[in-house]
């Protein structure tokens, strides 16, 4: 690995609770945490910001951060051990760097430790590459590095930045089953074309394997969503109430954000000892022609 001060468009400052990698190439600037391998920002070249992360989010190393990319491992939700697992407030460590074609790309590895398996007791390596293309690429994979097999549930919780959230239509899931969990996990078919947030939702559409669309009329911009890997998605916006129980959210953030995540929920994922998984999501901007 090349020495990360002499690579071109990659920045690294310290802080107390890790180094925040500043990835800034021809196609646009990203920003990442070694705290939970956290990406809180994505300009695109020519664009705005593409990432809500909260004016209020801690970034004290002690908690997850409000907003940006959090690394959902190895428990999506509620459950045995802590919500959403340990992955997104965990300190990962910066293993590699680069560029290719222009585009610099880190490396961050988690590994088991004490603290891990005094939650979950599984052995694993977990690396997550970000690279700032033309999409902002986001890459996990997780392996199994014990003798005994292990299953998981995951997500990249994106948090996209959006100028209103009622005036947003989210393309790409009609037909698709889901699980309303505001409804108790009721399921239902989408039948809509073009998803509207009129409310509070937390949802995750099943098996929705083509490319999303969220159509920004506001700011006049879609971002377009692949993924490979992640079967499932989530959309999930906490609305008004939602929105004022979290003390590391303005009351009215809820606006200007709505996750869709890559996920793969519906179906934990089984790895044997010395297998490997990935997954990756790519998010793009798209300006409406003027």
């Amino acid at each position: 690995m090349s020495d990360l001060a002499s690579t071109p468009g990659i920045r690294a400052d310290a802080t107390p609770h890790g180094r925040v990698v500043t990835l800034d190439g021809p196609f646009g600037r990203a920003t990442v945490h070694e705290h939970g391998a956290h990406v809180t920002s994505w300009v695109p070249a020519g664009d705005e910001e593409a990432i809500f992360t909260s004016r209020l989010a801690r970034l004290d190393g002690r908690s997850a951060i409000r907003g940006g990319v959090p690394v959902i491992f190895p428990q999506f939700g509620p459950g045995p051990i802590t919500k959403h697992g340990f992955a997104r407030s965990a300190r990962w460590r910066l293993a590699a760097h680069g560029t290719e074609g222009g585009a610099p790309w880190v490396r961050l590895d988690l590994a088991d430790d004490d603290a891990t398996r005094a939650l979950w007791p599984h052995e694993f390596q977990a690396q997550l590459t970000v690279r700032a293309e033309r999409a902002l690429a986001l890459s996990l994979a997780i392996t199994n590095t014990g003798d005994v097999p292990f299953a998981f549930t995951g997500a990249l919780h994106t948090y996209l930045r959006v100028a209103d959230v009622t005036r947003v239509r989210v393309r790409g899931l009609e037909g698709v089953r889901l699980r309303d969990q505001l409804a108790g996990g009721a399921e239902r078919v989408e039948k809509e074309t073009g998803v509207r947030i009129e409310g509070p939702v937390d949802r995750v559409y099943v098996d929705a394997r083509g490319p999303i669309a969220v159509v920004d009329e506001a700011a006049g911009r879609t971002l377009r969503l692949t993924a490979r890997g992640f079967p499932d998605v989530v959309l999930w916006n906490p609305w008004v109430e939602g929105a004022r129980a979290f003390d590391d959210m303005d009351d009215e953030e809820w606006r200007a954000m709505l996750c869709v995540e890559a996920a793969a929920i519906a179906t934990p994922v089984t790895l044997a000892p010395g297998a490997r998984w990935d997954g990756v999501q790519r998010l793009a901007a798209e300006r409406a022609a003027s």
